[in-house]
């Protein structure tokens, strides 16, 4: 690997806390909670903030990595291009360390502190986004975000363990949920910046398989997310607050999606209005769907439903 600059800037917290992807922790750290939350049981407060702590160590530790190896792909890509690595302000090493030492903190911090089972999983979350996808999957198959979406799907199942222990039905359906709505979500996002993904050689579905055939995967994942959103409330895993809000988000979900699977003719980057409107909503809707579980919990343990 090379340094993508001829001039090596000085490195500085910023650098190192943008490497953590503060934007997509964010989601991460939010699931895991909200999972933690709507687990029955108690966890002391001081672990619980532990627990959440490892994840959002975790998350960032594997982002690192991630462009600690992707910084050549990073700095051909408008998208990417400004990030730390491209823009010579962090030597590669230095990414890595970073990286490496943030994510084995993570996971030994959880192990102690939390339970072995839930840092085994958070262990497996880091090696699954770092190595599995980033490494393996992204630049070799059109399948890699669809494989690839279980890194984002743990969350909420380490912060379920977190607190009781234990995995059930439950908590795998909150990881299937972010699992399925990962492709949906990111073959939007692809869609409008197809081109990057296309000069550097990256096999998204858009690139590999052509916009349409990712049009009509991405309406036919938005259907399946319908009925699997509201899974935990058919189970009896919740009451209906969460079960009414999952089918109306997913609902409105799989109505964006249409316009977009059976838009006629592709634009521009500039003019993907229903591409853009569905990623946006996309991220809004896992934030809410998550939010109405935790809802759906307080209120049962307060005994008003």
């Amino acid at each position: 690997m090379t340094t993508t600059t001829a001039t090596q800037l000085p490195a500085d917290w910023r650098d190192f806390f943008a490497l953590t992807k503060p934007r997509v922790m964010s989601l991460v750290v939010f699931t895991g909670l909200c999972g933690m939350i709507a687990a029955p049981g108690h966890i002391h407060p001081v672990l619980g903030f532990t627990a959440i702590l490892c994840i959002a160590m975790g998350a960032g530790g594997a982002a690192a990595l991630n462009q600690w190896w992707e910084a050549d792909l990073d700095a051909g890509m408008k998208r990417t291009a400004g990030r730390p690595l491209p823009q010579g302000r962090m030597d590669r090493t230095s990414a890595r360390d970073f990286g490496v030492g943030l994510s084995a903190a993570s996971v030994l911090l959880m192990g102690l502190a939390i339970g072995w089972l839930a840092g085994v999983i958070l262990a497996v979350s880091i090696f699954y986004y770092s190595v599995v996808y980033t490494i393996w999957l992204k630049p070799r198959t059109p399948q890699n975000i669809v494989i690839g979406g279980g890194a984002g799907a743990f969350p909420p199942l380490i912060g379920w363990v977190a607190v009781t222990g234990d995995i059930t039905l439950m908590p795998v359906l909150l990881f299937a949920i972010i699992f399925f709505w990962t492709p949906p979500h990111f073959w939007a996002l692809a869609l409008f910046v197809k081109s990057d993904y296309a000069k550097v050689g990256i096999p998204m579905m858009p690139v590999v398989a052509g916009e349409a055939s990712t049009r009509k995967q991405i309406l036919a994942y938005s259907v399946l997310l319908l009925p699997l959103s509201a899974s935990p409330w058919f189970i009896g895993g919740t009451g209906a607050v969460y079960g009414i809000a999952a089918l109306a988000l997913s609902a409105l979900f799989l109505a964006l999606s249409v316009p977009v699977a059976f838009r006629r003719k592709a634009g521009d980057e500039d003019s993907m209005k229903p591409e853009k409107r569905l990623f946006a909503y996309s991220v809004f809707y896992l934030f809410a769907l998550f939010a109405a579980l935790v809802a759906d919990r307080l209120l049962s343990v307060q005994g008003i439903i």
